[in-house]
C-alpha cells in the first residue's frame, strides 16, 4: 500500500477502517439474519422481502458509492470527518484512495454475488457471501488489514492493473 509523507496528499488511514467498523456490524447483523431463514422462500418476490437480502442490498449500495465514487466521497467518511476526527489528532501518515476505493469495488462484487445467489434461490448464498464480506471488514477494522488493498497492490505488481 503506497503511503504518502505530504500531509494534504492522500486520505486518513482511520477513515476506511471507522467504515469497516459499521460494515461489519451491519453484515454480522446481516449474517443473523440470513442464518435465521429455515428455508429460501420459493417466489422472488418474497426473497427480496427477506430482512437479510434487504440489508445485504443496502449494504451493497454503499460497497458501490465507495466503488465507483470514490471512498473520498462514501457517506461513512462523512460521517468520521464529522464526528471522530475532530476528536482525533492528526494521523501518522496518509495513504492514496487508490486501494480502499479498489477494495470498496471487492466488497461490491462479493455481496452482489450474495444479492444475485439469494435472487436465484441458492440455499445459503446469501449467508456465504456475507461471511466472505465481514471476514474482510472485520480484519479491516480491528487489526488495520484491508484484503482489498493487499488485493491491489499484488495486482500492481503484477502489472495487472495500473497503480497510483
Amino acid at each position: 500500500m503506497n503511503t504518502s509523507s505530504n500531509p494534504s496528499a492522500g486520505i486518513d488511514p482511520r477513515s476506511p477502517r471507522f467504515g469497516a467498523g459499521i460494515t461489519a456490524i451491519a453484515l454480522l447483523v446481516t449474517l443473523a439474519l440470513g442464518l435465521t431463514e429455515p428455508t429460501i422462500p420459493q417466489g422472488v418476490a418474497e426473497r427480496s422481502l427477506n430482512p437479510a437480502f434487504i440489508l445485504l442490498t443496502l449494504i451493497t449500495a454503499l460497497f458501490a458509492w465507495g466503488a465507483f465514487a470514490g471512498v473520498q466521497r462514501h457517506p461513512y467518511g462523512a460521517l468520521f470527518k464529522a464526528l471522530i476526527l475532530p476528536r482525533l489528532g492528526p494521523p501518522a501518515y496518509r495513504e492514496e484512495p487508490e486501494p480502499p476505493t479498489f477494495a470498496q469495488l471487492v466488497g461490491f462484487v462479493v455481496s452482489i454475488t450474495g444479492v444475485v445467489l439469494h435472487l436465484a434461490g441458492v440455499p445459503y448464498g446469501l449467508v456465504a457471501a456475507t461471511a466472505v464480506a465481514f471476514i474482510a471488514a472485520f480484519l479491516n477494522s480491528v487489526f488495520g488489514l484491508c484484503l482489498g488493498c493487499e488485493m491491489y497492490a499484488l495486482l500492481v505488481r503484477a502489472r495487472i492493473i495500473r497503480g497510483s
